[in-house]
């Protein structure tokens, strides 16, 4: 997985921020049952913001990054990926998640975005306008397909996703470049060994090509999973990058 289990946000809390927060379980179209955390602003922007978790699924990290959200006016759901095979329950830090991981398709994480879009769509979850995905490794490379989802999406946002074909072949991002339909934001480490910054250029030149609108930032010296409390010695890397998620959340989701 992409962080520890004692990983967190290198964010800090906005103290006296009035949000509330709520474990939920949604319903995608095909019937799976999944997992989600909703967190809320007490002052909403009418935004929402739907995370996509790295391998692991939906853990702690992902809930104190919705509630980093949520401090900051906006909505934000952070959703598990294996409801479809090991249900909605909390689990434990013994999960073994890559059997999950390996059982999970492109089809089935986009029904389940497309139930979280619904969710924040509705007055439950804030009658938001504008909603953007924001995911991080696995969820990363998922957050920039969803632009190719139908979600009718204001935005994505990926950290250190993988833009290239995956081990199956498939094609990734940069091969479906011609079909997003949103702007894409990438944020990514120079020194990331799975991920050479050959890629990431091929992926900026894929976009550029293809006419997406586009910002992708590559930190040298960063590794993979930079983004972490943890790793002190990118703390100017991870303040940039989430002033940058913010600014292009606050750029394109403007609502009227």
């Amino acid at each position: 997985m992409c962080f520890d289990l004692d990983s967190a946000p290198p964010i800090p809390p906005i103290s006296g921020a009035a949000v509330s927060h709520s474990d939920l379980v949604l319903e995608a179209a095909d019937g799976n049952r999944f997992a989600a955390f909703a967190s809320s602003p007490a002052e909403a922007k009418g935004v929402g913001v739907v995370v996509l978790p790295d391998v692991r699924g939906l853990y702690r990290f992902y809930e104190e990054l919705a509630l980093r959200f949520a401090e900051r006016g906006y909505a934000a759901l952070a959703i598990d990926y294996f409801g479809r095979t090991a249900g909605v329950e909390k689990r434990g830090d013994d999960f073994e998640y890559m059997p999950h991981v390996e059982q999970t398709t492109k089809g089935g994480i986009q029904h389940d975005v497309a139930a979280a879009v619904a969710h924040l769509r509705s007055p439950q979850g804030g009658s938001c306008a504008a909603i953007f995905t924001v995911g991080f490794c696995f969820g990363g490379r998922h957050s920039w397909l969803s632009a190719a989802g139908g979600h009718d999406l204001a935005g994505t946002v990926g950290f250190y996703g993988r833009p290239g074909p995956g081990s199956d072949g498939s094609p990734g991002p940069t091969q479906r470049a011609g079909e997003l339909r949103a702007p894409i934001l990438a944020l990514m480490g120079g020194a990331d060994p799975g991920i050479p910054v050959e890629d990431v250029k091929a992926f900026e030149e894929a976009l550029s090509a293809a006419g997406v609108e586009n910002d992708v930032v590559v930190y040298p010296g960063a590794p993979h999973s930079f983004f972490d409390r943890k790793h002190e010695e990118f703390a100017a890397e991870s303040e940039d990058a989430w002033n940058r998620a913010l600014a292009f959340l606050e750029r394109h989701g403007s609502v009227a």
